[in-house]
């Protein structure tokens, strides 16, 4: 199947259940996409079994297969949805939760690393399965950060004070590039690769990705702003956009900087000087359809392919599923016990208690944690280590991102959307 043959069924694969969900699910989209992807991808093991010589199995391992998901998403289409969302974020309410934003996206991050490393080594003990402790770490890496793809698509629906909601997105669209870096560090150190680094040279490497890629975005941001405000013209405008993401994207990777920290500032940059650099209301709803058109194809592609992942590229075993099942319930404590940093700095407030339930249990992981699991090295551990990944993402995605908003509103009323 060529490229073109590709794009094209997982469009009409995307369109049929966007369209099933529209008249009947009524579900957020990304999520009914992701259960949509699963239940095909079940559905089809399923009449595998049944009858093998259909062929439908041998399909979908093969479109699967065709399709690296660590390659499209953390070296291609993550670049544009992060753009997306930080180009309609609120930098001035960001700006005054900055300090809680950064305990949680560094802080926080190491936190949970740290802790739910720990965690698994006991279950994966419980389960039977020896999996070392820096693999453990480097798992827990993957899926320490929020998804901010999974976090924005749900976040509109959410009836939280909007001090509450730019917490919860400005953490979704920084602590993933932090991840990022902390699974790679971690990588380097469980392959043997990195073995001879020493804790001042990490953390002198953690800097220069994380700060570097803050000012890179900066510069590269301030660059299209200059452009984009001596032109009214919505077409080149939108070139200029496309540009600054992937051109920022691509020069970050160059340079051993974020990338996704570059393309989050970036896209906060050009978002708060909108109103400078574009002139018409023409041109501003030109843009706005454009992005939103984007980012709603993307996050269709994204959500059904970690849907369709179920079943093709995961080996289910007992001792997989008991680690997975006694995962799913220690990513959650361990989450509640890494919002300790942004805790302290608001002891005497009131409401703690409620914010503390719904930034817990928006916690939401998804294509970026299953990314990044699957691009690890072929090893002893690596089937366990994605299954019990694909589970959690799985749980934050159809029950947390199914119950949020009903707890929302149970916590904070009606008035506050």
């Amino acid at each position: 199947m060529d490229p073109f043959q590709l794009s094209a069924v997982l469009l009409t694969l995307a369109a049929t259940f966007g369209f099933i969900n529209y008249k009947w699910l009524k579900l957020p989209s990304t999520i009914a996409l992701f259960f949509e992807g699963l239940a095909l991808a079940l559905l089809v093991s399923g009449v595998d079994a049944i009858s093998a010589t259909l062929g439908v199995g041998n399909w979908l391992r093969t479109l699967i297969q065709q399709i690296s998901l660590p390659e499209i998403l953390l070296d291609g289409i993550l670049s544009l949805l992060l753009y997306a969302a930080a180009v309609n974020e609120d930098l001035c309410a960001l700006l005054k939760r900055k300090w809680t934003v950064l305990s949680l996206a560094t802080l926080g991050v190491m936190f949970f690393t740290g802790l739910m490393g720990l965690g698994l080594t006991v279950i994966f003990r419980l389960a039977g399965i020896d999996v070392p402790l820096i693999w453990c770490l480097v798992l827990g890496a993957a899926i320490a950060p929020t998804d901010p793809v999974a976090v924005h698509a749900i976040l509109g629906r959410l009836p939280v004070p909007e001090t509450l909601r730019s917490v919860i997105s400005g953490e979704s669209l920084f602590n993933d590039g932090v991840g990022v870096v902390v699974f790679a560090t971690l990588l380097h150190l469980a392959t043997g690769s990195g073995q001879d680094l020493g804790a001042g040279e990490v953390a002198l490497d953690f800097v220069k990705e994380a700060f570097g890629g803050a000012a890179l975005g900066f510069v590269c941001g301030w660059i299209a702003y200059q452009a984009k405000r001596r032109i009214d013209e919505s077409t080149v405008e939108l070139t200029i956009s496309l540009a600054l993401v992937l051109g920022t994207y691509a020069l970050a990777s160059w340079l051993g900087v974020s990338g996704p920290i570059a393309v989050v500032v970036a896209g906060l940059l050009i978002g708060y000087t909108t109103e400078k650099h574009v002139s018409s209301d023409e041109s501003r709803r030109d843009l706005q359809v454009v992005w939103a058109m984007i980012d709603s194809v993307l996050n269709a592609l994204l959500f059904l392919l970690v849907g369709l992942e179920a079943t093709v590229v995961i080996t289910w075993t007992g001792p997989a599923l008991l680690a997975a099942a006694l995962a799913v319930p220690l990513a959650l404590v361990v989450r509640l016990l890494s919002l300790t940093p942004a805790l302290v700095m608001h002891i005497g407030r009131s409401g703690k208690t409620s914010a503390l339930i719904i930034m817990t249990w928006a916690g939401l992981r998804g294509g970026i944690a299953v990314a990044l699991v699957l691009s690890l090295p072929d090893s002893p551990y690596r089937d366990s280590i994605l299954a019990v990944c694909y589970a959690v993402v799985a749980f934050t995605i159809l029950v947390q991102g199914l119950t949020l908003e009903p707890i929302g509103r149970r916590l904070y009323g009606d008035d506050q959307v």
